[in-house]
């Protein structure tokens, strides 16, 4: 019997784990299937380095780079304000909180992965956008700055519980090392803990990437929506994840203009796939030391 019930749940792992794959599989396939075409018309050049994207005139243009730099835009302006944030929280909760007050900040930072991202838009449209627009003296406050706050909000939590997970697996006898040698508590964390996790932080910061750039609700909400390479922070955007929200329902299936926003699709699937490989390959590296 016991070894029916470990057959069983073998199986089970087994078929669970196939499933998996299968499903990636068939996104993979469905991506290409329907972004390839494209190309039979448009060229790679065309449509990943010409910035005139108008795929419903009378002659239509699919130049996707002011997009691609859209995307770029908010996400890089995100890490810039995620990663001191996240790093900052784990530092703190690892190193500096106490055991009681560890056991609260390690939740409330968690919770905020767990509030949807239309909440996030919708904070950032009726909160967020008119202070910016008040204090800067704009037309709008929907534009990359906006977007990349919100956004560096959410990935919070993402690099705060990787980064305090890489933190806390910091062998103790490193941290008494360096206090024994006469450290500081702050010359301790920035030249022994930190280094020693300096893998675990590079990746939460890679799966922080990942996630901003592949958000849709909110840069679709907050961004501006404008088809333009920004001229600044306070330009509006249209990242490559709000044109293929607000524009899939418009097209007919298996014309160009479809096709154009599966290889988008496309284009956004490669970034995140090499991002996550990079992070895997990160991880993998840590755990062979």
């Amino acid at each position: 019997m016991k070894s029916f019930k470990e057959k069983s749940f073998q199986s089970i792992t087994y078929i669970t784990s196939l499933f998996t794959i299968v499903i990636l599989m068939g996104i993979i396939y469905s991506l290409f299937r329907e972004g390839l075409p494209l190309f039979k018309t448009v060229s790679v050049k065309e449509f990943l380095f010409t910035q005139n994207w108008y795929p419903t005139h009378s002659e239509p243009e699919f130049g996707a780079w002011a997009l691609i730099a859209g995307s770029f835009y908010v996400t890089l302006g995100a890490l810039l304000i995620g990663v001191p944030l996240g790093l900052g929280s784990a530092i703190f909760v690892s190193e500096v909180a106490s055991p009681k007050l560890k056991e609260i900040a390690k939740p409330v930072i968690e919770l905020l992965a767990g509030i949807p991202s239309v909440v996030y838009g919708l904070f950032g449209m009726a909160f967020l956008a008119p202070l910016i627009r008040q204090w800067f003296n704009l037309n709008t406050g929907l534009n990359v700055f906006s977007a990349s706050v919100i956004l560096g909000v959410m990935i919070v939590p993402i690099i705060a519980s990787m980064s305090e997970d890489a933190l806390s697996n910091v062998p103790k006898s490193i941290r008494e090392a360096a206090l024994a040698l006469g450290s500081t508590k702050v010359e301790c964390i920035f030249r022994a803990v930190i280094p020693s996790a300096k893998s675990g932080i590079i990746g939460s910061i890679l799966l922080g990437f990942g996630r901003a750039i592949g958000e849709t609700m909110v840069v679709l909400m907050v961004a501006g929506g404008s088809a333009q390479i920004p001229k600044g922070i306070f330009s509006s955007v249209r990242p490559m994840t709000s044109t293929i929200a607000a524009e899939m329902g418009e097209t007919v299936m298996g014309d160009l203009h479809y096709q154009s926003l599966f290889a988008l699709a496309m284009v956004l699937f490669i970034i995140t796939f090499v991002t996550n490989l990079i992070t895997e390959l990160v991880f993998l590296k840590r755990s062979f030391r």
